[in-house]
């Protein structure tokens, strides 16, 4: 893995595009060479057919950092996602877990992590989801025995009433990945997607954070608005992140 301004971009951002080439010559356009490649873009629980999605990334330049996010339950099949992230040579997976099934799913998915040396980043998605607020994703992460950790998605670390910097500084050395995203709010807390570093993620406060707590896991941008024409919004957000270094 690498530090905090070692990033590519998260599959979801190109979700209207559902060819790999042309996702992957969007991901060189915007000025980045790493993936964490979604659901949308690959079946995951079928690694027979991810080599071919991986050499159409690497053909491009393209390098699949991550996969996810992957909703754990426990189930037998869920070995598959950690297949297809060794076959990319990817060393994270982005995850949930659900409150009916997180202690037997942890568990399992902890062995499995040690089995293939790939860590799970529990994904923060929000005040709405299982997982979302610090203190059951620091008690998720107890539970992981040192193979799960926090994968900070900023904006809806932000939307959960967190602070982005405040995690950073909180799970040192447990966060595993960075889903670098930013909101603004209105009066009634509706959401907007923005470019990174632009909404209410205090961006270089952030990048800071994560260096002095040496991270050095995934990290990808993401920016959902625009699904249609995401490259113009995309490119301002790398723009974005490369003046904070």
């Amino acid at each position: 893995m690498a530090g905090p301004l070692d990033f590519g971009v998260q599959s979801y951002c190109f979700r209207d595009f559902k060819d790999n080439a042309d996702v992957a010559q969007k991901v060189r356009e915007i000025g980045v060479d790493k993936i964490e490649v979604c659901g949308v873009h690959a079946d995951l629980n079928k690694p027979e057919t991810f080599g071919n999605v991986v050499k159409t990334y690497n053909d491009a330049g393209v390098e699949v950092i991550s996969i996810g996010v992957q909703t754990f339950s426990g189930a037998d099949t869920e070995e598959k996602w950690f297949e297809c992230a060794k076959i990319a040579g990817a060393k994270h997976i982005s995850a949930h877990f659900r409150v009916d099934s997180f202690e037997p799913a942890i568990k399992k998915t902890a062995a499995l992590c040690r089995k293939y040396g790939i860590k799970v980043g529990i994904h923060c998605h929000g005040g709405y989801m299982f997982g979302g607020s610090a203190d059951v994703i620091g008690h998720l992460i107890k539970i992981g025995e040192g193979e799960i950790g926090l994968c900070i998605d900023t904006a809806w670390c932000m939307q959960a009433a967190g602070s982005p910097v405040k995690w950073a500084e909180q799970f040192a050395g447990q966060i595993y990945g960075i889903h670098y995203k930013d909101f603004t709010f209105d009066r009634a807390a509706k959401w907007t997607d923005v470019v990174v570093g632009t909404g209410n993620l205090d961006l270089p406060a952030f990048v800071a954070a994560l260096k002095t707590g040496k991270f050095d896991g995934m990290a990808v941008i993401e920016y959902e608005a625009d699904p249609s024409n995401p490259v113009p919004a995309l490119t301002e957000c790398v723009k974005k992140m490369r003046a904070v270094g």
